[in-house]
């Protein structure tokens, strides 16, 4: 199992590598000058050479990514072109952000997979469970940003109850711990509820099938002639069966909530990876490019390794099976 996990790691970190190498050179081959958002008008042609000789911009392209790759191997990513300030300082402001929004977003995610998964193959036929079937796979199909922007025009501007966007109110550095806790909730609201509800029938229908094909089963058969409830049967022999491939989707979906995450940071105006990189593109920021680059991939590799990982956690059939490999 051991070494099975370090292939993986291994081939990881390979894509990882490949990735922000291919990212390195499609950024700095774009047409444009980064220097067009940090210039001031009043600059020479002069002032401008100097500018992009002390940021290295005047090497070539082979001798920045040497530059750019030994630095990152000591932890160094560098220094923001447009806010010249340190790209750790702002992935260090913007990634507490993010996670916050993903993870409170996915939370609500499994919970609305969970409930709509399980009505689906329970009452699976009646107006119900289509109903439920038929509404998420409506939210499923739409754009996220549309979402977003309806949520904001119905809860915030037709009946005021919450925030349109950003993280905190303007007034909040004078309010108390438990307000600004509250305060926070409520601008986390719509931007978590777009993401969830705009993913979590993929995971239901995925839950829906596995708890379908369990049902059938002849211990279950032989659960209901023994006179069991059946809600026992369902949430205690049923459901728990049915998790296992939903818990592979735990890890995949990682990465697909970190690229949701964006359309709703910059909807909502959440100060977190997203909005910070869709910035960094339009001003042609090189490090906090590369920087969220890095950051997404190595988000990718988690989750893969993390979903693998508990899947065998959850089968014991996988642990024997990567046993008699290494075996």
């Amino acid at each position: 199992m051991v070494s099975w996990l370090l292939r993986r790691l291994a081939t990881s970190l390979l894509m990882i590598f490949l990735l922000v190498t291919a990212v390195f050179f499609v950024v700095r081959l774009a047409p444009g000058d980064p220097l067009d958002q940090v210039v001031e008008e009043e600059w020479t042609a002069g002032d401008r050479l100097l500018m992009r000789q002390s940021l290295g911009l005047e090497e070539s392209l082979p001798r920045q990514y040497g530059k750019w790759l030994g630095a990152l191997l000591t932890g160094d990513f560098g220094t923001s072109l447009r806010q010249q300030r340190p790209v750790k300082a702002i992935l260090a402001d913007a990634l507490p952000a993010t996670l916050l929004l993903t993870v409170s977003s996915y939370v609500l995610h499994l919970v609305l997979a969970l409930l709509a998964g399980t009505i689906m193959a329970v009452r699976r036929g009646t107006v119900l469970a289509r109903g439920i079937q038929g509404l998420g796979l409506a939210l499923y199909a739409v754009p996220g940003f549309w979402l977003g922007l309806m949520l904001i025009m119905v809860f915030s501007r037709l009946l005021g109850w919450l925030p349109a966007g950003g993280m905190h109110a303007p007034d909040a550095a004078f309010m108390s711990w438990g307000e600004r806790q509250a305060d926070l909730f409520r601008h986390l609201i719509m931007p978590m509820t777009t993401l969830a509800l705009g993913s979590f029938m993929g995971t239901a229908r995925y839950l829906s099938s596995g708890l379908e094909e369990v049902l059938a089963e002849d211990y279950i058969l032989a659960a209901r002639s023994r006179g069991l409830p059946e809600r026992v049967i369902v949430l205690k022999h049923g459901l728990r069966n049915a998790l296992l491939p939903v818990i592979t989707l735990v890890g995949l979906s990682l990465p697909y909530l970190l690229g949701g995450a964006v359309v709703a940071e910059v909807v909502f105006g959440w100060p977190g990876m997203g909005r910070v990189t869709v910035d960094a593109i339009w001003a042609r920021d090189y490090p906090v490019v590369m920087a969220t680059t890095l950051v997404a991939g190595f988000t990718v590799v988690v989750g893969s390794l993390l979903a693998d990982l508990l899947y065998a956690w959850a089968d014991p059939r996988v642990r024997v099976a990567g046993t008699e490999e290494i075996a």
